[in-house]
């Protein structure tokens, strides 16, 4: 049933992490026993829907502010009959205030935003927790800028590269870089 979200990820060009990505990160999770996990940047709910998946033990906290996606992905995990596993907030992930603490924090949202949503929700991270980020390859144009003209999605790649800088130089945690679906960190307090 993944599939059917697959398909409309694809005809109507809604970003979702690649199928190798997913698996990647899946694996991760049932590997390290991860129970709880906050998702910054939903779409129509394809990765919080596949992680919760994995267990009905699992439970996924995820923001959205774009409407149209957040109504849609609503509308999925209520088919997948996964609404008391994820919970949605509907708000900028850059204005939401959270308490909770969790085992995995999963940045996959505005790419220019990545450092600041790093530094927000650093401080909810569970003390063993891991904060996983994709796109960091964004379709092989990081390491290979040529492969666009366009300039906003330059200034994106720039910013892509600053925060792989932001993680390769960041004292307090190890960061871990994977060449899996559209290329994937896993951060880690040292």
């Amino acid at each position: 049933m993944v599939r059917v979200l697959e398909e409309y990820a694809k005809n109507n060009n809604v970003p979702i992490m690649q199928k190798d990505g997913i698996e990647f990160m899946c694996h991760y999770i049932k590997s390290h026993n991860i129970k709880s996990i906050l998702e910054i940047g939903t779409a129509i709910g394809y990765s919080a829907i596949n992680m919760a998946l994995i267990s009905k033990d699992i439970k996924v906290t995820t923001i959205e502010r774009n409407d149209k996606m957040y109504k849609k992905k609503k509308k999925n995990i209520h088919k997948f009959n996964l609404d008391n596993q994820i919970q949605i907030i509907y708000d900028d992930a850059l204005n939401t205030n959270i308490n909770d603490k969790y085992d995995l924090i999963f940045i996959d949202a505005a790419k220019s935003q990545y450092i600041k949503f790093f530094e927000k929700y650093k401080h909810n991270l569970n003390t063993n927790g891991v904060i996983i980020t994709d796109n960091l390859s964004f379709h092989g144009m990081v390491e290979d800028e040529s492969k666009t003209h366009n300039r906003n999605t330059k200034q994106m790649i720039r910013k892509i590269r600053k925060y792989i800088d932001f993680l390769k130089n960041n004292n307090e945690y190890i960061t871990e870089f994977y060449e899996v679906g559209d290329g994937i960190s896993i951060t880690k307090k040292s």
